[in-house]
């Protein structure tokens, strides 16, 4: 066995608790909790073999696109740039010049073999009418979205785009995490990992029989205690005294979490 847990699914802005009847689809991202080899080993067991090496469609040239590409140079993966301002073009190469609501330069770029496209023009109902496009081209590849507000995260998430990123929940996340002195991390909008000291209800108890995940959604995936981190403890373990919990859930959930075992 790999050693990882699947703590829940993620579709399109909706996370789930893994549940029997749950379906699986293409859309379908798994949430895993585990150690940079259990998930290794995990890769090793699922992989095909096969990878799509063709480039990352980045759509805008502006500062994010610009960001997202260096990010994706750092890993060693390919990547085009659609972008309408020719003085923006650092690479020719990997730039190709025109508007991304024009199906040819789309073509152009790649989008019928490229495995994912991220969306970063600074206008979100430019962003939702690009997602519905490059949905309808592409049924089967991922898409990545920038939300400028808030309030448009869901909308992008029904036009199509798996993962959404805002600026204002981003934000929120750090002027909370510096007001708490807190370290928080968002796997997504409103999908965060954090750390929380073990409740005195639950000190001494096994995890099967504190029942986190049933009454809050958020799930428990390591102790932190004496300076040693315990990924993925098992069900009969219990919670140590003195221990950190570190948990993943939604907003709503680590709200719940916090409500019930906040002191």
């Amino acid at each position: 066995m790999a050693g990882v847990t699947v703590v829940g699914v993620w579709e399109r802005g909706r996370f789930e608790i893994l549940h029997a009847d749950t379906v699986i689809d293409q859309h379908t991202v798994l949430v895993l909790a585990g150690s940079g080899e259990q998930l290794q080993r995990f890769d090793n067991r699922v992989c095909d073999g096969h990878v799509n090496e063709a480039p990352v469609l980045i759509i805008g040239g502006g500062r994010v696109g610009r960001a997202a590409a260096r990010a994706l140079e750092e890993r060693g993966v390919d990547y085009r740039i659609v972008e309408q301002d020719a003085q923006r073009v650092r690479d020719p190469a990997r730039y190709v010049i025109g508007s991304a609501a024009d199906r040819e330069v789309l073509e152009q770029a790649g989008i019928r073999e490229a495995p994912s496209v991220i969306i970063t023009t600074n206008d979100d109902a430019t962003n939702i009418y690009l997602a519905i496009y490059c949905r309808r081209l592409r049924p089967d590849m991922h898409i990545v979205s920038r939300a400028t507000m808030e309030r448009n995260v869901s909308t992008l998430h029904r036009a199509g785009a798996d993962f959404v990123m805002s600026y204002a929940g981003m934000g929120a996340n750090a002027i909370f995490n510096i007001l708490e002195h807190n370290d928080v991390v968002m796997l997504a909008e409103g999908l965060d990992v954090f750390r929380f000291p073990a409740p005195s209800a639950l000190v001494g108890r096994p995890l099967k029989e504190s029942r986190i995940r049933e009454s809050t959604e958020c799930s428990v995936v390591a102790f932190e205690v004496d300076g040693r981190t315990v990924i993925n403890p098992p069900a009969d373990e219990p919670i140590p005294p003195g221990s950190e919990l570190i948990l993943i859930g939604t907003t709503a959930g680590e709200r719940r979490f916090v409500e019930q075992y906040g002191t």
